[in-house]
């Protein structure tokens, strides 16, 4: 079996599926990348069990054949090249490998591909289809606030619910929460899933700087993503997503608008003298002035600042994890953010002010309060 193919064309591919690979797997097949060669086509594929990525770029060649490649010896010989083509020769007996380069050969050692787990097939599944851009925002706008603990693993990913009127985008770790809406993107009946945080990283990725349709099948076991010249197809988590609505207050009579960069560059320096255990800012409102402050006691740091904002309410005083407020002013894609408060122990509601960046898409974040020392 042989092959021609471009140095950093085969370098970028493999790298754009590698983030699939799990060092600490327990098959050492999956320690290396599927190569299946079909003509002028090769498909290179990563997987860990739970996800699997491939990729396609065209080659010469007029061969078919599987061959399993050792994927970091492979990364770290193609990072070594300039521009070059590359000629792949495969003994299809013991799956020897030389790659010929215009200065050199390198000799090492593949394994069979049919040892290399079979990729899932969707069966009985439902399709949406949606912008590659817009799938790209929701990630963005909604991985950071995804969970880490292991006893809750419904909030390790993020949810996708889709309704025939708007589709919908939620994480949440239980201290904060994110609600991404599209009333642009509809289904023809209402569906729900849970995906991983691990494809939602990968698909980030490999989505950026694209402009094409990305193809939604998902049934009750997996979802499968299809662009461009990628396929991804993850395992979903299995279990209940929590009432997310329930969690939103209604009223909440104390609103504010500000500046997000003056709010968030403010919240960066001042929780930089905050206790490293709490990371615990506080804002204190009255009249058309926000008092930011933070201090660690055991260190005897102390840190204040004044915002001018336009503040509507009773004059109050809470207190934010500066994490969590940093994170989400960092994903709001407007100029000013509106805050609506009730109580300093009720959660605070962020939305963009003056409306979200595109007529079709409402973003609602949620922040937990700790309690004020």
């Amino acid at each position: 079996m042989k092959f021609i193919v471009s140095s950093t064309l085969l370098l970028r591919h493999i790298q754009s599926v590698s983030g699939a690979l799990n060092t600490n797997s327990p098959l050492p097949i999956l320690e290396n990348f599927l190569f299946e060669i079909d003509n002028e086509k090769l498909n290179v594929s990563a997987s860990d069990l739970e996800t699997t990525m491939t990729t396609s770029m065209e080659v010469t060649s007029k061969e078919k054949g599987l061959v399993a490649v050792p994927a970091k010896i492979l990364l770290d010989t193609l990072k070594t090249f300039a521009e070059q083509p590359l000629t792949f020769t495969i003994n299809d007996k013991n799956f020897q490998m030389e790659i010929s380069s215009e200065n050199g050969k390198f000799k090492l050692a593949g394994q069979d591909g049919a040892e290399f787990p079979k990729i899932p097939v969707i069966e009985q599944a439902n399709s949406i289809e949606m912008p590659s851009e817009v799938l790209l925002e929701a990630i963005n706008k909604t991985i950071f606030a995804t969970g880490t603990d292991e006893l809750r693993p419904v909030m390790s990913g993020v949810l996708f619910q889709m309704n025939i009127d708007n589709t919908t985008f939620v994480a949440t770790d239980a201290h904060r929460l994110v609600r991404y809406r599209r009333t642009d993107i509809r289904s023809a009946k209402s569906a729900s899933f849970i995906v991983p945080r691990k494809p939602l990283g990968l698909l980030k990725s490999a989505l950026a700087g694209q402009k094409s349709k990305v193809k939604i099948d998902y049934n009750e076991a997996n979802a499968f993503f299809t662009f461009d010249n990628f396929h991804l197809i993850c395992r979903l988590i299995d279990g209940r997503y929590p009432n997310y609505e329930a969690v939103i207050p209604l009223d909440n009579p104390n609103k504010l608008t500000i500046s997000r960069d003056s709010f968030l560059n403010s919240i960066r320096r001042v929780s930089i003298f905050s206790n490293k255990t709490t990371h615990q800012v506080k804002l204190k409102l009255a009249g058309s002035e926000m008092t930011i402050s933070a201090e660690d006691i055991d260190f005897n740091n102390e840190a204040n600042e004044r915002l001018s904002c336009d503040y509507n309410g009773q004059d109050m005083e809470i207190a934010f994890n500066a994490r969590f407020l940093s994170d989400m002013l960092n994903n709001m894609g407007t100029s000013d953010i509106n805050m609506e408060l009730s109580l300093p122990n009720r959660a605070g509601i962020l939305t963009p002010a003056g409306g979200d960046a595109s007529p079709d898409e409402n973003v609602l974040m949620l922040v937990m309060p700790v309690m004020l020392n």
